[in-house]
C-alpha cells in the first residue's frame, strides 16, 4: 500500500483555511437555507417558518455567517414595520448545486447507510452512547416536504 505524504496534496497547505468554510457550508442549517433562498428571496420570518426546528438565534447567525461568506445578501426595504429580504449571491447560488448533489447522495445510499449504522450498534451493544439520536415523526407541512431533485434537472451555474 502506498503512503502519501500530506504536503504533496494540492491544498493541505490551505486546510486551516478551507475548514471554517466547509463547517460553514456542511451544517445542516446552512444547507437547508441554501436550498430554501435558491428558490428566491425569502424574509427572515418565512424562512424561519419553512426551516422546521431552526430557533431564532440560530437562524440569525446562520443567514449573518452565510452573509459573512459571501453566500447571501440582506436587503432592508425602508418600510414600516422595516422589511428585510435574504437572497443568495452568484457564489451562493454556485454552491447549490454541489449541495443539491450531496443531498442526492444521501437519499440514494441511505438504505446502505442505516443498515451500516444497525451492524455497527449490533457490534457495540447498541448502547446509547453509540447510536445517534432518531428524529420522531413529526407531522409536516407540504412546504417542509422538501425532496432533492433529480440531479439530471439542475440547472448549472454559470
Amino acid at each position: 500500500m502506498k503512503s502519501t505524504d500530506l504536503k504533496d496534496i494540492p491544498f493541505h497547505g490551505d486546510c486551516r483555511r478551507i475548514s471554517p468554510i466547509l463547517s460553514r457550508v456542511g451544517d445542516k442549517w446552512s444547507m437547508l437555507v441554501i436550498m430554501l433562498l435558491g428558490e428566491g428571496p425569502r424574509r427572515f420570518n418565512e424562512i424561519k417558518r419553512i426551516v422546521d426546528g431552526i430557533s431564532q438565534r440560530m437562524l440569525t447567525l446562520t443567514l449573518k455567517g452565510l452573509e459573512r461568506d459571501g453566500l447571501v445578501t440582506r436587503t432592508m426595504f425602508p418600510t414600516i414595520p422595516p422589511r428585510v429580504d435574504y437572497e443568495l449571491t452568484d457564489l451562493g447560488r454556485s454552491l447549490r448545486e454541489p449541495v443539491l448533489a450531496l443531498g442526492g447522495w444521501v437519499q440514494s445510499n441511505l438504505p446502505e447507510i442505516e443498515a451500516a449504522r444497525e451492524k455497527f450498534d449490533e457490534r457495540q451493544g447498541a448502547g446509547p452512547e453509540f447510536t445517534m439520536p432518531v428524529p420522531r415523526d413529526i407531522p409536516t407541512r407540504p412546504e417542509r416536504d422538501f425532496k432533492f431533485p433529480d440531479s439530471s434537472t439542475i440547472k448549472r451555474a454559470h
